[in-house]
C-alpha cells in the first residue's frame, strides 16, 4: 500500500529485432531467451504483447550484408525491411505505439552510426541521411522515430523535415544521453552491427561525464524532442534522475542488452534469483525517474506483475 514506486505494463517499451525471410526465429547467443524474428513471426508477437497490456515497441532490423554501403541508402528504401515492418505491425495492432530506430549502423558497411570519410564520421552528411530515414519511417506509419546516433543537430533537422512534410504528429524519442558503453556487446550480436574499425567514442558520451548529459538533453528538447532517453540505464541511474529534474517532457531509459545478459548469466549459474532481479532492476530504473523503460525483460516483468 505504501510502495512509492510501482511498475506497470504501460511503463515498458519492447525492443524487437526483425530479420528478412519467413518463419525465422533465431536466438541471440549473448541474449538467452531473446530472438531475432522474421516479420511473420513478429506480427504474431506484437498481437501477444498487446494482449499482455504492453503498448509500445521499438523496432530494429537486420540488414543483409549486400545492402550495406557507406551511404546507408537502404535505410530509406520505401520497400525496405523496416518500412515493411512498420506497416505490417500497424496493420496488425493499429493502437500499438510503434517506435523506430534511426541510425545508420545496421546499414553501414563500416558498422558506424554515420557516413565515414577518411576514417572519420562526418556529422552533417549523416544528419541529411537520418532525415531521409526518419521521413521514410513516418510515411510508413511510425508513431515515433528514435534517433540513436548522437550526431549534432539531428533532432532539429528531423523535426523541421517532419513538420515541412506534414508529419507533425510523428514524435521524436531522442537518445539524448547515450554513453560509449561496454554493455552494448550483445546488441551488436543481434544485428551484426559492431563497428568495423575504431569505436564510437567520437560521437557517444564519455561515461565519466554527468553535466554533459544535461547539456545534450536540453539541446534536444530545444530542437523539438518529445521524449528524451538515457542509455544505458543501470550504471547511469544518477543521470536519469538529473535529466528527469531538468526537463518537462517524458524521460525514457534503455535497460540494455549487456544488463539483460548479466542477469541471465548470473541466474543460470544459480548466483541470484532471476525473477527478483528483474523486478528490482526495473523498479530502480523507474525510481530514478524514468517514465518509460525500454527493456528485453518487458514480457517477463508483466508476467511477474500479474502473478
Amino acid at each position: 500500500m505504501v510502495a512509492e514506486t510501482k511498475l506497470s505494463p504501460h511503463d515498458f517499451i519492447v525492443p524487437l529485432f526483425i530479420d528478412e525471410g519467413k518463419d525465422i526465429k533465431i536466438e541471440i547467443p549473448s541474449m538467452p531467451g531473446y530472438f531475432r524474428n522474421s516479420l511473420d513471426i513478429t506480427v504474431k508477437e506484437v498481437k501477444e504483447l498487446w494482449k499482455m497490456g504492453l503498448q509500445s515497441v521499438l523496432i530494429f532490423v537486420k540488414s543483409a550484408d549486400e545492402l550495406k554501403d557507406n551511404t546507408g541508402k537502404e535505410a530509406w528504401n520505401k520497400n525496405g525491411l523496416m518500412q515493411k515492418s512498420i506497416k505490417a505491425i500497424k496493420d496488425a495492432v493499429p493502437e500499438l505505439v510503434v517506435m523506430t530506430d534511426v541510425a545508420l549502423d545496421p546499414y553501414s558497411s563500416f558498422g558506424h552510426d554515420g557516413i565515414v570519410k577518411d576514417g572519420e564520421i562526418v556529422n552533417d552528411e549523416t544528419v541529411e541521411a537520418l532525415v531521409k530515414m526518419s521521413l521514410s519511417h513516418a510515411e510508413a506509419g511510425a508513431d515515433f522515430v528514435a534517433p540513436s546516433d548522437m550526431m549534432d543537430g539531428r533532432i532539429g533537422a528531423i523535426r523541421k523535415a517532419l513538420e515541412e512534410n506534414n508529419y507533425s504528429k510523428t514524435g521524436i524519442m531522442a537518445y539524448s544521453a547515450k554513453y560509449a558503453s561496454c554493455f552494448y556487446g550483445p546488441f551488436r550480436d543481434a544485428l551484426d552491427s559492431a563497428p568495423g574499425f575504431g569505436d564510437k567514442k567520437t560521437y557517444q558520451m564519455d561515461y565519466s561525464n554527468r553535466r554533459e548529459a544535461i547539456r545534450e538533453t536540453l539541446m534536444d528538447v530545444e530542437e523539438g524532442a518529445d521524449i528524451v532517453m538515457v542509455k544505458p540505464a543501470l550504471a547511469y541511474l544518477d543521470v536519469i534522475r538529473e535529466v528527469k529534474d531538468a526537463v518537462q517532457i517524458p524521460v525514457s531509459a534503455y535497460n540494455i542488452s549487456g544488463e539483460y545478459a548479466m542477469i541471465k548469466a548470473a541466474a543460470k549459474m544459480g548466483w541470484l534469483n532471476e525473477e527478483k532481479a528483474i523486478l528490482e532492476t526495473l523498479t530502480a530504473i523507474k525510481r530514478a525517474g524514468a517514465d518509460l523503460i525500454a527493456t528485453y525483460f518487458a514480457k517477463d516483468a508483466v508476467a511477474l506483475l500479474n502473478n
